[in-house]
């Protein structure tokens, strides 16, 4: 299969897929695999949970909201959702908030989530609730505790059209070489517009315009060592 314009695909449309690599997703649209290659559930833990303090910052909260830039697989949700279900407390909420133009179906969801036993009962879930045409915004009470939306379109639209309140961000477009409109200065600051008071973001991205791109918007920026031999990461706060 030969390489997409992205711009040829009709958002919320689903997106040309390859499994390479030991059966992994890779996007023939933007040239790049959906997930880190040596482990993608470790880096959510390291990049996205831990860069933005989490579990800690669920305890005491009696809602937390998280945005996230790029739903893919759904792999970052999953293993969120494992999380949250082993430090919650009764009467917690969790609403995780992602947006994504090129919803993925649930059979290739399933299939991508399948290289790890540790969320099979996240995944079975997921895929059960998934509807067979993604859509508008995709909301689903997965649980009595947590919610999950994915709204299906450009990112620019949605974040703009969201409410205010987001706790923590996982920034995770594809690479910022091979999709700029996901880092650009204006999404960035929509980002921090929607965050709440001390708010906060993680990405595995460590390119300089992405770097200035949020220092921009309003972050106070920090550079962290990355996952598995990347050198750096980016996390920050309002």
């Amino acid at each position: 299969m030969t390489d997409v314009n992205p711009d040829q695909i009709g958002a919320g449309a689903p997106q040309p897929l390859e499994w390479r690599d030991g059966d992994m997703p890779y996007s023939t649209a933007f040239g790049d695999h959906f997930y880190c290659q040596t482990d993608g559930r470790l880096e959510c833990g390291h990049v996205f949970l831990a860069g933005n303090g989490l579990p800690e910052r669920w305890n005491g909260r009696q809602r937390f909201q998280i945005g996230e830039l790029g739903f893919g697989t759904g792999l970052n949700f999953t293993e969120t959702w494992r999380q949250w279900k082993l430090h919650r407390a009764d009467g917690q909420h969790l609403h995780f908030t992602s947006f994504e133009l090129y919803p993925m179906r649930g059979e290739e969801i399933g299939r991508a989530l399948s290289h790890w036993p540790e969320i099979d009962v996240e995944r079975e879930a997921l895929t059960a609730a998934w509807p067979q045409a993604p859509d508008g915004i995709v909301e689903l009470d997965l649980d009595a505790q947590t919610m999950l939306s994915v709204v299906c379109g450009h990112a620019l639209e949605g974040v703009a059209a969201a409410t205010p309140g987001f706790d923590a961000w996982y920034l995770d477009g594809f690479a910022p070489s091979r999709n700029s409109d996901m880092w650009s200065e204006q999404l960035m600051r929509l980002v921090c517009e929607k965050s709440a008071a001390g708010g906060t973001f993680a990405t595995y991205a460590a390119a300089g315009f992405v770097r200035r791109n949020l220092i921009a918007a309003g972050f106070a920026v920090e550079r962290r060592k990355g996952f598995a031999g990347k050198r750096e990461m980016l996390c920050g706060i309002k």
